[in-house]
């Protein structure tokens, strides 16, 4: 085991950080401008006059409401269902999960005898360390939230089937696939069980948010169990409602979003999408499939996303092992894909890391976000977002972050803590 430096050696350490005059951010997983130039073709397209569609729909015009077949078929292998059972939108999967919340509120869903908002107490599975805006979405239509603790195959299985036996429960977040933040890949037996798993609620929704589907930072591809094959031989052809968006593939703030599921809830969801508008920027829908063009197209351009974002966690993980390495007070992932890296650091020191950070210069993201109401019981897990910086100020984001931590942990030895992470 490698020392903790002095508590007095790490002051003038931090002392001299906070010299430097930093202003660097790692607060979300934003593409960086070089990922973003990567899609600039977008700009000219879909060109003059080319506003006709494979079925010579014109694209300008309204209507539409499912998407262009076109863009559907592209995005099928990516969703894992057949073009008729996928739904484009505008760029935000984040908009479509929470308007089939809003539906699922106000109308209920296929299977349910009422709608959600009827009911005296409605609940949702949270795995843990998660996606804050899963949990925003949960505290602002006032769904209570259980926290599930992930493991390196997915969420503990034998809680969640436990808990979901309760008929309150309605819904499960997942991120399945370089999960957020902890990078896991659910493992083939864990989406079995969530397929076949018993409910209490015959209307329970498994809300499956593959939002990094595409985003690789090696060679290696990990298989992810098809859900909807997996839930439909199980005999739950609704239960799983599968999002994904171009939002990191494209343009962050100009992409497609996409859901896709059975035939009942993408008829439920047409049904009450098509009250909400005549339809989706079409012409958008358009360029994309004009600039990605097929599969091929699509895996260049990750490839591109693939070379500017691996060397930035390597950065991370190679700087916080020559900083942390064997000294106990901290853990970090080293994620094969997504955006993020989770920190554990040692118990009641993760808002103090925050707060020192925030003193150099540096910010990041809340402590407490990895958990439903941005509260961790245990002040213990951080989010790293390296994809934005510039590669230097990545290396120096996260040495800022290791003495951050090394600080912390020296501070709280002082006070009669362990200041190291639990075995």
């Amino acid at each position: 085991m490698t020392a903790i430096p002095a508590l007095a050696d790490l002051q003038a350490r931090y002392a001299d950080l906070q010299g430097r005059g930093l202003k660097l951010d790692m607060t979300r997983g934003k593409p960086a401008p070089e990922q973003l130039d990567l899609s600039d073709d977008l700009f000219t397209l879909p060109g003059n006059r080319d506003h006709r569609t494979e079925s010579g729909e014109d694209a300008r015009n309204y209507g539409g409401v499912q998407g262009l077949a076109e863009v559907r078929a592209l995005f099928a292998p990516v969703l894992g269902a057949s073009p008729d059972r996928i739904a484009v939108g505008n760029n935000s999967s984040l908009a479509l999960m929470h308007d089939c919340i809003a539906y699922a509120l106000l109308k209920g869903v296929p299977g349910g005898a009422r709608p959600w908002a009827k009911e005296e107490e409605i609940r949702f599975l949270c795995p843990v360390p998660g996606y804050d805006r899963h949990f925003a979405l949960c505290e602002t239509y006032g769904i209570g939230m259980i926290p599930v603790p992930m493991t390196a195959d997915g969420p503990d299985m034998e809680m969640v089937e436990r808990e979901v036996r309760d008929p309150r429960v309605k819904g499960m977040w997942a991120v399945p696939q370089y999960s957020n933040p902890g990078g896991e890949t659910y493992s083939d037996a864990t989406v079995e069980r969530l397929a076949r798993m018993e409910t209490g609620a015959p209307d329970f929704r498994l809300f499956w948010d593959n939002a990094y589907a595409l985003h690789h930072l090696t060679e290696r591809r990990p298989t992810l169990r098809n859900v909807l094959d997996a839930c439909a031989e199980a005999g739950s052809p609704d239960r799983a409602i599968v999002f994904a968006s171009t939002s990191k593939v494209t343009l962050a703030g100009a992409g497609l979003a996409m859901l896709a599921s059975s035939e009942g809830n993408i008829r439920w969801y047409l049904a009450n999408a098509g009250k909400r508008s005549i339809g989706p920027d079409k012409l958008n829908q358009l360029r994309h499939v004009r600039f990605l063009r097929d599969q091929g197209g699509l895996d260049a351009l990750m490839d591109g996303h693939r070379r500017l974002l691996a060397p930035k966690f390597r950065a991370v993980t190679e700087t916080l092992a020559r900083h942390l390495g064997g000294t106990g007070v901290a853990r970090w992932s080293e994620p094969e894909g997504g955006y993020f890296i989770l920190l554990e650091v040692p118990e009641g020191c993760a808002t103090r890391v925050v707060k020192l950070a925030a003193a150099c210069g540096l910010a990041l993201t809340p402590a407490g976000a990895t958990h439903p109401y941005g509260r961790d019981p245990q002040d213990k897990l951080l989010r790293l977002a390296p994809s934005y910086p510039k590669p230097a100020e990545v290396e120096a984001a996260a040495e800022v972050v290791a003495v951050c931590v090394l600080l912390a942990a020296a501070e709280s030895r002082e006070a009669g803590g362990s200041g190291q992470v639990a075995a």
